[in-house]
């Protein structure tokens, strides 16, 4: 089974994350951030894959380093999850719509880390959440698990562009990481990723 647990214990963040490749029943968010608890939990279950998400933050001061924080780990959880990726698909593409918002990810879990990410949301942000937080977001958890992802998103509506982008993003990875049937071999002409 694939799956991997991390944890992270900074001065300003304690954050776990448990995540289970394989078994899409196992969807647990509490992140103190009511908004990114419904991203995350959109993410998992589109991408029908387990997530289990705890974090206690600075959400004091604000929700920045939580965010980053979980982004970081999951990343990291997610890279410990693929193990040496034999056998899996490695890249996946897939736009979803939400109503007036359109949401496209483009995913390679080669191993090399990258983020661009086109689309803007307007202040306060989707949730009251700094609209620059969801790009670093996605930018921690890419660089941690190794993921090359070209995400964008068009809308007017900030809810409906968040959460396309965020169900998006878990639809590519769960089809990135899922197993080519009857592959055995790591998917890269390098023997390795």
């Amino acid at each position: 089974m694939r799956t991997a647990t991390i944890e992270r214990v900074t001065k300003e963040t304690t954050v776990s994350v448990t995540v289970a490749l394989d078994d899409h029943s196992a969807t647990s968010i509490a992140t103190g951030i009511g908004f990114l608890d419904h991203m995350l939990t959109a993410c998992a279950r589109h991408g029908s894959f387990g997530l289990a998400v705890h974090a206690k933050g600075d959400l004091d001061v604000d929700s920045h380093h939580t965010i980053e924080d979980i982004g970081i780990v999951m990343g990291r959880a997610l890279s410990q999850a693929l193990g040496d990726k034999k056998g899996i698909a490695r890249f996946a593409s897939v736009s979803i719509p939400m109503d007036e918002a359109l949401a496209t990810a483009v995913l390679d879990v080669g191993g090399r880390g990258y983020l661009v990410m086109n689309g803007t949301f307007a202040q306060p942000g989707p949730g009251q959440i700094p609209p620059d937080l969801f790009e670093h977001f996605f930018y921690s958890l890419c660089i941690n698990a190794g993921i090359t992802a070209h995400l964008s998103f068009t809308g007017k509506n900030d809810h409906h562009k968040c959460e396309a982008l965020f169900k998006a993003f878990g639809i590519a990875l769960g089809r990135a990481v899922a197993p080519e049937p009857g592959s055995t071999e790591i998917p890269s002409t390098k023997g390795v990723l």
